[in-house]
């Protein structure tokens, strides 16, 4: 009983911190659009395609979206709007935000949940075999791999994907729709990507647990390598793995625009893309804001899981 109200304790402190980080970061999110440089009434008008503004005009804007209330007033007026799924209207088609988000994020979503399997499948599989294989030719030509894609963006790995993959060898599509099929490439290359660094965080942790007493003592015992290695290290050296993987979810979201504007995916990146050329400063704040929860979100399950696994993290939560 004691410990299973160590845990809910645990759970809320970290609740509570998650909520914490979130209201953080619409703080953050919400000063894009009043500390741009302009006049933010100017720009809406610029967006809607109106010409020789007059000073009347741009009042009448100014009052007609509150920007004449004090900060605090603006801030809460748009927090508890985003609250009711109200990100404000785009400054270029006069379309609701969340509207537009709406019809594209169901693309990021496929797109970065196939990348997810990817990199969680290549990091298993390639850190399993360096592991196995220490200081041998498969663990030197994945470390190889892991250093090449940690130091190179993602987005050359897309650009050469591109070249020679879809359009030397005709697989894939340059111009993507959001199914499955068309999917594969991008999400590899993602996944690609993000596995580098895990695969360096799992090897290592595998390492240090084929090293440790426990694994010296099931040696003893007459248990193989493989065994050591699948029944006692890796369970050991998954949640720092885990950890990473949440932690990674907001560079997921964040890396995807240049992929999605070099496959031309129909999702959030592109529609970034466009809003930063145009400087629509509503729609950059709803990807913005949803990149952030996602990633609190994903660090709070990732935590959960952790504290539901290991009590040590239990007791130092609480």
């Amino acid at each position: 009983m004691m410990e299973r109200g160590g845990l809910a304790v645990a759970i809320l402190l970290r609740v509570a911190q998650a909520l914490l980080t979130a209201l953080a970061a619409s703080v953050i999110v919400w000063a894009i659009l009043p500390l741009a440089p302009g006049d933010v009434a100017e720009r809406v008008l610029l967006g809607r395609g109106m010409q020789d503004i007059t000073s009347e005009e741009i009042e009448a804007t100014r009052e007609a979206l509150g920007l004449n209330e004090p900060l605090v007033v603006q801030f809460v007026t748009w927090l508890g709007g985003v609250f009711q799924g109200d990100f404000g209207q785009s400054f270029t088609s006069q379309a609701p935000v969340s509207q537009e988000i709406m019809e594209r994020l169901p693309a990021t979503f496929m797109l970065l949940g196939l990348a997810l399997v990817f990199s969680i499948a290549f990091s298993l599989i390639l850190a399993l075999i360096a592991a196995a294989y220490q200081n041998r030719w498969p663990d030197h030509l994945i470390r190889l791999y892991t250093q090449i894609g940690a130091a190179l963006p993602t987005f050359v790995f897309a650009l050469l994907a591109l070249t020679f993959v879809v359009v030397g060898f005709q697989m894939g599509r340059v111009l993507a729709d959001p199914s499955w099929s068309a999917a594969l490439i991008p999400a590899f290359i993602i996944g690609l990507d993000r596995a580098a660094s895990w695969t360096q965080l799992l090897r290592a942790g595998l390492l240090e647990a084929m090293a440790s007493g426990y694994a010296e003592v099931a040696r003893a015992r007459g248990a193989s390598e493989r065994r050591i290695l699948l029944r006692h290290a890796l369970p050991n050296a998954f949640l720092p793995f885990l950890t990473a993987i949440g932690i990674s979810v907001g560079a997921l979201i964040g890396g995807t625009p240049l992929i999605e504007a070099i496959f031309t995916w129909p999702g959030l990146g592109a529609y970034l893309l466009e809003a930063l050329t145009s400087r629509n400063y509503p729609v950059i704040q709803g990807y913005v804001l949803i990149a952030a929860v996602s990633y609190v979100a994903a660090s709070l399950l990732v935590d959960v899981v952790a504290m539901i696994l290991d009590p040590r993290l239990r007791r130092q939560r609480s």
